[in-house]
């Protein structure tokens, strides 16, 4: 391999290195901040998914209480991502979320499946889900191990 290969893939490896925790964390804050604010001004596309969850699991909640404050409750997980010592809080808070996330796949088969192993367009949206799990157990590395 030519030197200067060498010595441009070094500067990608300490760029990345340097700044790949910071992208992160600021995708998730976008993600979370964005997706939960348009459930805050009722324009979500996810309303309808949400509200027939909703009714399948916890139909004692009315939906225009639920759906603002799961809005909000997502604008939060993205805030805690931004600021480095609440990574735990946060990946914690965001795995409860993401089980929350994945119920249609079990609970509202015909809305995520169109056949055996092909999901539909929202069962897509779910299970991308699965990179942003990723995402933050990446981030769960910078974490220090908690005193005894």
């Amino acid at each position: 391999m030519p030197k200067w290969l060498k010595k441009i893939d070094r500067a990608i490896l300490k760029w990345d290195k340097n700044y790949s925790d910071e992208f992160a964390r600021v995708a998730i804050f976008i993600i979370f901040v964005w997706f939960g604010l348009l459930k805050v001004i009722g324009v979500s596309p996810a309303a309808g998914l949400v509200e027939m969850l909703l009714v399948e699991t916890l139909p004692f909640i009315p939906f225009d209480v639920f759906f603002p404050a799961f809005g909000i409750f997502e604008m939060i997980v993205g805030i805690l991502f931004l600021v480095p010592k609440w990574t735990r809080a946060a990946i914690l808070i965001l795995f409860l979320h993401m089980i929350t996330t994945f119920l249609p796949i079990i609970f509202l088969p015909e809305i995520s499946w169109q056949s055996f192993g092909v999901l539909t367009l929202e069962g897509q949206y779910i299970v991308k889900n699965v990179a942003i799990v990723t995402l933050a157990m990446a981030l769960g590395l910078t974490i220090k191990p908690m005193k005894r």
